[in-house]
C-alpha cells in the first residue's frame, strides 16, 4: 500500500524522501507549500499539529489501520522498524545508529538551521547569532569529521537511518559557509553519498 508523504524541499522534508527511495517502499507525494503557510492549514494540523514537514500517513500501519507519523526522525525509525532495514541489526551497531541520528536531531540540524537564518534570511545584522551558530557549526562540522575518521559510515560498517538523517544538512553547507575541503572525512562521505541513486531521486522531492 502507497504511503502518504507530506513534505517540503528543505532537508528535513528530504530525509523521509531518500529513505522511501533507499527502502524502494511505494509512496504518494503531497506537497506542502511552507512560503505560502500551508503548513498551518486546518486540514495539515490535522496531520501534524506542530505546523511543520514531514509527516506521513500509512494506510498499513502497526495494527494494519492508517497510522499518521510527523517529525523527521520518528518517521526514520518508524520505516526501518517497517521494512526490517537501515539499521543494524546487533545492539551495539543499532544503538550507535540511534546516537548519531539522535545527535542530528539536537544538534545537526536545529543549529545549522539557526546558521542559515541568520546568515542568509534575517531582516536584520546580528553579529552576536551569526558568530554564535556559525562557531557550533564549525564545531558540529569537526564532531562529524572525526566520526567519519572513525568509520565509513556514522553507525560504523552500516549505511543507516543517521546517515540519511544527516545528510541533507550538509548539503546546505554553503547557506552555513562551509567548505567541505575543511572537513576531508565529511566530503568523502557526502560525495560518496551523493552519488548514491536512491539519495539523488529523494532529493528532487517534490518535483
Amino acid at each position: 500500500m502507497t504511503i502518504a508523504l507530506y513534505t517540503w524541499s528543505t532537508p528535513n522534508g528530504y530525509k523521509v524522501s531518500i529513505a522511501l527511495e533507499e527502502l524502494e517502499l511505494p509512496y504518494e507525494v503531497h506537497p506542502i507549500d511552507i512560503t505560502s503557510g500551508e503548513q498551518s492549514t486546518p486540514d495539515f494540523l490535522k496531520i501534524n499539529p506542530n505546523n511543520k514537514i514531514p509527516a506521513i500517513i500509512d494506510p498499513d500501519g502497526p495494527d494494519g489501520e492508517p497510522f499518521t507519523l510527523f517529525e523527521s526522525g520518528a518517521i526514520l525509525l518508524y520505516l526501518a522498524e517497517k521494512s526490517g532495514r537501515l539499521m543494524p541489526e546487533d545492539p551495539r551497531g543499532y544503538w550507535t545508529a540511534v546516537q548519531w541520528l539522535m545527535w542530528q536531531m539536537g544538534g545537526f540540524g536545529p543549529m545549522l538551521g539557526q546558521a542559515h537564518h541568520f546568515l542568509r534570511f534575517a531582516k536584520e545584522d546580528v553579529p552576536y547569532a551569526k558568530d554564535r551558530y556559525s562557531n557550533e557549526t564549525q564545531r558540529l562540522y569537526g564532531v562529524l569529521d572525526k566520526r567519519l575518521g572513525e568509520a565509513k559510515w556514522l553507525a560504523g560498517d552500516d549505511y543507516s537511518m543517521a546517515d540519511i538523517a544527516t545528510f541533507p544538512w550538509a548539503g546546505r553547507h554553503e547557506w552555513q559557509e562551509i567548505d567541505l575541503d575543511d572537513f576531508p572525512n565529511v566530503k568523502r562521505w557526502f560525495d560518496t553519498m551523493a552519488a548514491r541513486p536512491a539519495v539523488q531521486r529523494g532529493r528532487s522531492v517534490p518535483k
